[in-house]
């Protein structure tokens, strides 16, 4: 059960984040107000709603852009709407024509992480472009999904699929959901291979390492707290070192010193070939991992580690904090 107290700007600016996962609140003075609180402090508003025999759970917006009262005032509106029936569109459409229907309005991502799905959608999915969707049959699901080769993408585009569907009928557009009845797909899940006494050889391999950039890159990888794409196109333009900044991230003493020991000559941090930052040194890190006796380390797996390992704090200043004293824990305390 939800815990519950009368929200007010105080006590939702001050609510603890968990350290894993995430908690609910409901609020007294409308319970069917209630509030997810993230392992990373997002606080998104929600209600729910038993729609068509499922509980549906239908976000309002995320404290404090949408205010309390805001918050309090859609409520209403959202259940009601949400008891409404679909409307019948009787005019048909593709699968494609839908599907960006589907992620020009419910996908919210990154650029570069939208363009990533793109690809994948183009490469999995374009057998049932060409479809109206309202006449697509469980058989077709089933026949793109069995051509997937892999069974975490296979399991990702089946995921997709249900939601698209889920979401066109809510808009009218098919009458039931063929991804519905399909079983799902189990997956091998990968572990993860790094530990803290293992950090710390992949540390001392990459301190050896002879291509300064590569150095500098790997160990950003490490110091920086974000994942490997954003680490290999750093551009020099979006540090502030007068705050400790990389556009709105933290970041830490030791990223710092490591930045600050390089050229600023050019665009990218890590530059790479034709005017590019290095774009994916996968030969050279198969090497180092190698040597550090972690062979199937990924790049990722670094940050994955760090950030389930570091205090998430919303404060920005109190995030770098909890930064240094965890490399600090891992490491020495020297930088």
């Amino acid at each position: 059960m939800a815990h519950q107290f009368f929200f007010n700007p105080y006590i939702l600016d001050n609510l603890p984040a968990p350290v894993a996962g995430f908690d609910v609140v409901q609020d007294l003075s409308e319970p069917r107000l209630r509030m997810y609180i993230t392992s990373r402090g997002v606080k998104t508003f929600f209600v729910r709603k038993r729609v068509r025999g499922k509980d549906k759970r239908i976000l309002i917006g995320k404290y404090p852009e949408t205010d309390i009262e805001e918050a309090r005032g859609a409520v209403a509106g959202i259940l009601e709407n949400a008891q409404k029936k679909p409307p019948v569109r009787r005019k048909k459409i593709t699968f494609k024509r839908f599907l960006d229907l589907y992620l020009a309005n419910k996908v919210r991502r990154e650029e570069f992480s939208h363009a990533k799905l793109v690809r994948a959608i183009n490469r999995h999915l374009a057998d049932l472009f060409d479809i109206k969707i309202a006449e697509i049959t469980v058989d077709d699901v089933q026949n793109v999904i069995n051509k997937i080769q892999g069974n975490a993408i296979a399991a990702r585009m089946q995921e997709l699929l249900q939601s698209v569907f889920n979401y066109a009928l809510d808009m009218g557009y098919v009458k039931f959901n063929p991804v519905q009845g399909l079983p799902k797909i189990k997956q091998n899940r990968r572990i993860r291979p790094l530990n803290r006494a293992g950090l710390n050889r992949l540390v001392n391999v990459i301190n050896d390492m002879d291509d300064a950039v590569l150095r500098s890159a790997f160990l950003m990888l490490v110091y920086g707290f974000v994942p490997r794409s954003k680490v290999l196109a750093m551009a020099w333009e979006d540090f502030d070192f007068n705050h400790d900044m990389w556009n709105d991230w933290p970041l830490s003493d030791r990223a710092i010193v490591l930045l600050q020991d390089l050229p600023q000559d050019g665009q990218w941090v890590f530059p790479g070939r034709g005017g590019m930052h290095i774009m994916d040194p996968r030969t050279t890190w198969k090497k180092v991992v190698k040597q550090a006796g972690i062979p199937n380390l990924t790049m990722d797996d670094v940050y994955k580690f760090l950030v389930r390992q570091v205090v998430w704090a919303p404060d920005k200043e109190d995030l770098r904090v909890n930064m240094n004293n965890l490399l600090d824990e891992l490491f020495d305390n020297s930088i």
